[in-house]
């Protein structure tokens, strides 16, 4: 009887390859089978991060992700694609998931681990988030002392977001795209629009970064965050 494989979650970090953990290169550059998520056919952000070095040889899985609100298109992704992963483990073959940032933060892997875990050996290898290195591309620390952090989803509802940034002392707001006018409003009427700073792409090739008031563009990129800090510790 075949030894089945071992899953890892692989956090490949949010863009410079140099970023990644050394447990994430050895795992990578070792794997038989590599899969990651590609949204709507495109190319796959955690397969470019991480393509120096994965193996020649290594076996390709696609989840093929189709970027939509409704929840059952990305199940039905999920659920082939696990399959898909499934196949390879049972036959003796490690298989590693690659996943932008860090596998159990917002990441696509935790969709993999729910249908997988249950029934193979899994490893989640954490990795650095977008959000930390987004603090660090604008040279201001996300907290100080007892400073509380929020992290919102661009995604949520105006009220909720009004009402969390109303109370902030620190706040990263992920996934803003095409959500920039309805954050650019509630900061505006917050009177926090002066104090949030941009990144795009974070260390990215193509990062940039500028406080919201001097951002021009209606959309942003899907990876983009928001940085607000409102709070008043010394460090």
């Amino acid at each position: 009887m075949v030894k089945p494989g071992t899953l890892y979650g692989v956090g490949v970090g949010p863009g410079d390859p140099e970023l990644m953990t050394v447990k994430a290169w050895r795992l990578v550059s070792t794997a038989p089978v590599i899969a990651y998520l590609a949204a709507n056919g495109k190319d796959s952000t955690a397969r470019d991060i991480a393509g120096p070095f994965i193996p020649d040889d290594a076996v390709h899985l696609v989840i093929d992700m189709p970027m939509r609100t409704e929840r059952e298109p990305g199940e039905r992704a999920y659920d082939q694609g696990a399959a898909a992963i499934a196949a390879h483990l049972r036959e003796g073959r490690n298989v590693a998931v690659l996943c932008e940032g860090d596998p159990f933060f917002y990441g696509s892997f935790m969709y993999v681990f729910a249908r997988l875990a249950k029934d193979f050996t899994t490893v989640v290898v954490p990795g650095v988030t977008s959000i930390t290195a987004s603090a660090a591309a604008i040279g201001r620390p996300l907290s100080a002392r007892n400073e509380v952090v929020k992290v919102l989803p661009a995604t949520l509802p105006e009220d909720r977001l009004r009402e969390e940034l109303a109370t902030a002392e620190s706040v990263a707001i992920i996934k803003v795209g095409r959500h920039l006018p309805k954050l650019r409003n509630i900061l505006g009427s917050l009177d926090l629009a002066t104090r949030a700073h941009v990144i795009v792409k974070a260390t990215h090739g193509d990062q940039r970064t500028m406080p919201l008031l001097e951002v021009t563009e209606e959309t942003l990129p899907y990876f983009s965050t928001i940085l607000v800090y409102t709070g008043g510790e010394s460090w």
